[in-house]
């Protein structure tokens, strides 16, 4: 499969919050190869490692832990300023809502979309004396489905796509471009501890289309919302699901 190439993507300082594994990985591998000076934020610092030696050293990887606020701010503040955030990271671990405690409701947003918000907040002030910038958040597809034992991830996702909407109307005059891509069941070493082969040729069949969607599927419409070619596209989420329903 070739990809598009975005010239106005070239030399463009791109975050990604959990870039070392899956969609994440997808994602700065796309940017990186669109010549894009790519960082990303991880906790995983064995699949960081890789993936940077993989990609010969060219993305920056930086330990940060997303749930500690102050250690994000002071991240971007030294690593930036960015173009382009993506708001990658998540955590759907299952959870029967009889087990959530209120810690664990603590520690599900903290994961799962208080380091959203905080992360556009900082990168924002330099996006605007710049003249722009582009924050694209990934959702999920999992709570338009209505999927089982995520109730709190599910609850995260649909607030991003929210998010997403404020922020564009917040700062669209600013020429901050918010967007959100939801991805359908991408084929992940995560996602295939919960799905048997049985369980992917489930999800298949209740796609319109064949085939099974891999971390560059997502990223190519991750790099077109990020790119000029996008311009005056923002406020609204884009599915990348095979027409998953």
């Amino acid at each position: 499969m070739t990809g598009a190439t975005y010239p106005s993507l070239a030399g463009k300082r791109v975050l990604v919050t959990g870039g070392g594994s899956g969609i994440g990985a997808g994602v700065v591998e796309g940017f990186v190869a669109q010549g894009a000076h790519v960082t990303f934020f991880d906790i995983a610092r064995e699949d960081s490692a890789a993936l940077v030696a993989q990609l010969d050293g060219k993305p920056v990887f930086e330990a940060v832990d997303l749930t500690r606020i102050d250690e994000v701010r002071e991240a971007i503040a030294r690593l930036g300023p960015f173009d382009v955030l993506v708001n990658n990271a998540a955590n759907d671990d299952r959870h029967e809502v009889a087990d959530v405690t209120e810690e664990y409701w603590d520690n599900r947003i903290a994961v799962n979309l208080k380091h959203t918000f905080f992360c556009a907040q900082a990168v924002i002030p330099a996006m605007q004396a710049a003249g722009g910038g582009v924050i694209v958040n990934l959702g999920s597809i999992s709570w338009h489905l209505g999927l089982p034992d995520l109730a709190l991830y599910q609850t995260c996702k649909a607030a991003i796509e929210g998010l997403t909407r404020s922020l564009a109307r917040d700062f669209g005059r600013d020429n901050i471009r918010v967007t959100s891509v939801i991805p359908g069941n991408v084929r992940t070493p995560r996602q295939l501890q919960w799905y048997t082969p049985e369980g992917e040729a489930e999800i298949v069949a209740a796609q319109c289309m064949d085939g099974r969607l891999l971390p560059p599927d997502i990223a190519a419409m991750v790099m077109f919302l990020a790119s000029d070619d996008a311009r005056l596209v923002t406020g609204h989420s884009y599915f990348v699901d095979a027409g998953w329903r």
